[in-house]
């Protein structure tokens, strides 16, 4: 069923560049079959192919668009066994986590198609004339919001199917009304092959135009650049490291175009235990703690690399617990080699620190790409900025803080999260309050009483926060408000009324709510 091969359009083609191989990370082995690496001329092909789709699919209407949608996630779930099954061999993760992400990722498309039927994305508008008005009449002003154009969407490494191929990024950008091109990512080639074979199916399926999708191989920096650059994409969606997001945010803005790149870089994901929480249940917090660090081996974008408390009953309890379950933890298969020695130095950089003592390390594992657990502790007076790089893996560190006011300025010192988490009874809740107004400055989801990892795919959801977490905090990457990202408004003034686009008609033929001279209404 693999065989090796890009997607440009309609056409399977192999690149002419370098043979690599995903690998299983388990035990290091090569995974049949290779892939060529595509270059210029492949990138090239895919953005004049999403070029030439844009303005036919960007007319088709919401219900075409999410009969698409429905229909990618048909195809996947027809394959989903083979599907979760390459997965697990190029992740090391297991299968019922894959089969997890295989509904997940078509929840996803589920999603997008029921919000592109709801109709709010449009976010029309309309302010009708007033010719009466004085000193100067009001023109009839009619708005609403159209797609950008072709985006680039680059495959992340720890979540195969729900942030790659067919992810979020993808859904939502498909669902705006903008071809995608895929930079498949190499940990996962065959994985990404059986998406994409998915995808092109429902392109079939629906009589859309070749160019609505594609899925190159190539050099990430070389390709992605290059991707980036063509000047027929104009936007980006990404999920990476801070290096490599970066990287593709100054390429995007060199641009004589400059695009927006939606890039999810990095995020420490601070839990702050507060003393009534820690005296009631030290101890179990500890434990559970340690449960959501080392989900997933720590490569989740949510696994919580920071935890702040203040001195006081409890706290010894809860690293106590902690330390125990690092030690007992038997440590995961990270999701690649590379990764794994990432990961390693990282952790041991973070240990030497000044002022850093390791509490706990635990077992090192028999996979390749084995990925230990570790625990780490510093005062709260020697915390500095340099304690907060994120390690991408199960290493925590605990900063022990003298008083509330120390709290809280270790929290004020902190970079941009996805998430921040408290623990709080009812006495703590007058320090909880003090302590909102911080969070919400540096994170884009505040939880209370549970652990971050895990992320709801539903409307209210927000996966994004202020940089470094993502380059644009106004965004999300998860939830039906991601679509947001791949639209921009657009003003209609004493448009004819047969030609307004039907969301903007007189009569509301589409049956959306907007925005009547500021009321909202289905009329």
């Amino acid at each position: 069923m693999l065989t090796g091969e890009m997607f440009i359009g309609a056409a399977r083609v192999s690149g002419s560049g370098k043979e690599v191989f995903s690998r299983d990370p388990r035990t290091g082995e090569e995974l049949a079959p290779g892939y060529r690496y595509g270059g210029a001329a492949e990138v090239a092909r895919a953005a004049a192919l999403a070029e030439d789709a844009f303005d036919v699919y960007r007319a088709t209407g919401s219900a075409t668009r999410a009969a698409f949608l429905e229909r990618i996630a048909d195809e996947i779930t027809a394959l989903a066994e083979p599907i979760a099954d390459r997965a697990v061999l190029e992740s090391g993760l297991p299968q019922a986590r894959l089969t997890g992400e295989v509904a997940r990722t078509t929840g996803q498309l589920r999603l997008f198609a029921a919000t592109l039927r709801e109709g709010s994305w449009h976010g029309a508008r309309i302010d009708p004339a007033q010719p009466d008005r004085t000193p100067l009449p009001r023109a009839d002003i009619r708005q609403r919001r159209v797609p950008l154009g072709p985006v680039a969407v680059f495959g992340a490494s720890n979540f195969p199917l729900a942030f790659s191929v067919a992810g979020g990024d993808t859904a939502s950008a498909l669902a705006a009304g903008c071809p995608v091109v895929v930079k498949a990512h190499d940990a996962h080639l065959g994985t990404s092959e059986l998406v994409a074979s998915a995808v092109r199916a429902a392109v079939v399926a629906c009589g859309l135009p070749e160019g609505v999708f594609s899925l190159l191989v190539g050099d990430g920096p070389e390709l992605g650049t290059m991707l980036v650059t063509d000047p027929r994409i104009q936007a980006v969606g990404f999920t990476g490291s801070r290096g490599a997001g970066l990287a593709l945010v100054a390429a995007a803005a060199s641009r004589p175009q400059p695009i927006p790149v939606y890039a999810e870089m990095s995020s420490v994901n601070p839990v702050v235990l507060l003393p009534g929480a820690l005296a009631s249940r030290g101890a179990e917090l500890g434990t559970a703690f340690v449960g959501s660090l080392t989900l997933g081996a720590g490569q989740f974008c949510t696994n919580p690399g920071l935890v702040l408390a203040v001195e006081g009953p409890g706290l010894d309890e809860f690293v106590t617990a902690a330390a125990e379950a690092v030690r007992g933890d038997a440590g995961g298969t990270m999701l690649t080699l590379g990764i794994a020695g990432a990961y390693a130095s990282a952790r041991d950089r973070l240990a030497g620190r000044p002022g850093v003592v390791e509490l706990a390390r635990g077992e090192a594992g028999s996979s390749a790409a084995c990925g230990g657990a570790a625990l780490l502790t510093v005062d709260g007076s020697r915390f500095t900025a340099e304690l907060q790089e994120e390690v991408f893996g199960a290493t925590s560190l605990v900063v022990r803080c003298a008083d509330q006011a120390e709290l809280l300025g270790v929290l004020r010192t902190l970079e941009g999260q996805l998430t921040a988490t408290v623990h709080a009874v009812e006495s703590d809740e007058p320090l909880a309050a003090e302590l909102l107004p911080v969070l919400e400055r540096k994170a884009g989801r505040i939880l209370f009483n549970s652990w971050p990892t895990g992320v709801e795919v539903g409307h209210a959801m927000v996966h994004g926060g202020p940089f470094p977490a993502t380059s644009d905090s106004r965004t999300t990457s998860v939830g039906s408000l991601a679509i947001e990202r791949f639209l921009r408004p657009v003003a209609y003034q004493d448009v004819p009324a047969a030609l307004l686009p039907p969301v903007l008609r007189d009569g509301n033929p589409e049956g959306v709510w907007r925005r009547i001279d500021g009321e909202l209404s289905r009329d």
